[in-house]
């Protein structure tokens, strides 16, 4: 069976925010067993499992992909919805657009300091469209 639900989140500011919480309780009731899909519908942000613990990572991964991959580098020629766009493709590109999650026992199956994070790459992103796929 294949259960599929449409979501918007809420606009984050720019950065690493955990969004478990607000996946866990729209996806709803899960099976027994299964996988979830969860998938962002922007080219401009991004999805990632990562540490769930320490507000810090998030705050590390933003000043390191901004070193990685900065503002008003003079390689990009699509520069015309603003500095942070370019950029925000490229790291929305790194990252990926979806993550596959099993479902084990009714629940996500992520280990112990695992989170699912939305990468706002854009300073103004706005309110952010997620499908989630539940397989069982």
């Amino acid at each position: 069976m294949i259960l599929q639900r449409s979501i918007t989140l809420p606009a984050f500011r720019r950065g690493y925010h955990l969004i478990t919480d607000i996946i866990e309780k729209e996806a709803g009731s899960l099976p027994e067993k299964g996988l979830m899909n969860v998938f962002i519908k922007h080219t401009s942000a991004a999805l990632t499992l990562n540490e769930n613990a320490d507000p810090t990572v998030r705050y590390d991964f933003e000043k390191s992909m901004n070193r990685m991959i900065p503002e008003n580098d003079s390689l990009y020629t699509h520069d015309e919805e603003g500095a942070d766009d370019m950029p925000a493709h490229l790291k929305a590109s790194l990252l990926g657009a979806s993550l596959t999650i099993p479902i084990s026992g009714h629940r996500l199956n992520l280990g112990t300091w695992q989170g699912i994070y939305l990468c706002e790459f854009r300073n103004y992103g706005g309110a952010r469209k997620i499908v989630l796929t539940i397989y069982s």
